[in-house]
């Protein structure tokens, strides 16, 4: 494929992709919203913490369990130290979980990310590419740019729409409620078109691993539930949150900001994964969760 097409790809679609997904969450939010994190902040808080320490340490563990090498095990590790995205919050309403947790978790854990993410890459790729020949550039500032730019500023310009315009804002969302879906099934459909043995190569090659990091998170949600003793609705909500990465923030990261085919495609094999899983979850939680409102 034209490399004018791939850098097209990388460097244009990816980034507008992205900024749209987190404009559509900025469309579901509300200064008021943060109000409400406050008043569950036990839970918020070890939202938070799974993403910021929990996460990242998952991703180092599976990485070395299964003793990936250079690239792969970077794959590993730039996606678990991702937030959570969107498509958590949709999966969690399809689910009947606490869409308004999961909303402000998204939220936080996104702002948080924009400066942990750049100092955790700046560590992590000279650790896991040591001696595998010239090292992908990282600047860190640039970095902190470019994802205040496709992150915060299009959650601010939304909070902003949903303030000013709410009935715009309702419609637009629901429109725009597909974007992280579209984003990963194109991506996948466009790493097939590029190099499809590279696309099986990868998949055989990181797949397990991605698998296990998934199941872990999504166990290590649910057991956080479990010891905070809150109700199936919330504990499957947690497991979600701390299961379900921003996969599109991941393939800009390798894609656009480490310029990777190879890590961009690992991000995509997750990306199916987590979605799998995640639905299996739904599937085992929803009498769980029935039994619970029943009672209330």
């Amino acid at each position: 494929m034209d490399v004018g097409i791939i850098g097209f790809v990388n460097g244009v679609l990816i980034p507008i992709g992205l900024a749209l997904i987190m404009f559509s969450m900025g469309l579901t939010l509300r200064l008021a919203d943060f109000a409400f994190a406050a008043g569950l902040r036990r839970l918020v808080a070890v939202g938070v913490a799974a993403h910021m320490l929990l996460l990242p340490l998952l991703g180092l563990a599976v990485g070395r369990l299964f003793g990936l090498e250079h690239e792969l095990a970077l794959a590993v590790f730039i996606i678990a130290i991702c937030p959570t995205g969107t498509t958590s919050n949709a999966l969690t309403f399809v689910g009947g979980g606490n869409v308004a947790l999961a909303v402000v978790l998204t939220a936080i854990s996104s702002l948080i990310t924009v400066f942990t993410i750049p100092l955790l890459l700046a560590w992590a790729i000279p650790h896991f590419m040591d001696g595998a020949g010239k090292l992908p550039e990282l600047s860190m500032l640039d970095t902190i740019a470019k994802l205040v730019r496709i992150t915060v500023l299009p959650i601010a310009i939304g909070m902003v729409v949903r303030s000013r315009w709410p009935d715009v804002s309702i419609s637009l969302a629901r429109k725009l409620k597909p974007t992280a879906f579209i984003v990963l099934l194109a991506m996948l459909g466009f790493s097939i078109a590029i190099s499809f043995d590279m696309v099986i190569r990868n998949a055989i090659a990181v797949g397990p691993a991605m698998f296990a990091l998934n199941v872990l998170a999504l166990a290590s949600g649910l057991l956080i539930g479990r010891l905070m003793k809150v109700g199936p609705r919330d504990q499957m909500t947690l497991a979600i949150e701390v299961g379900v990465q921003n996969a599109t923030l991941a393939l800009f990261l390798t894609a656009t900001v480490l310029g990777s085919l190879e890590l961009s495609i690992s991000q995509n094999v997750y990306g199916v994964l987590m979605l799998a899983n995640a639905g299996i979850l739904i599937r085992l939680f929803r009498a769980r969760i029935a039994a619970e409102a029943s009672t209330e």
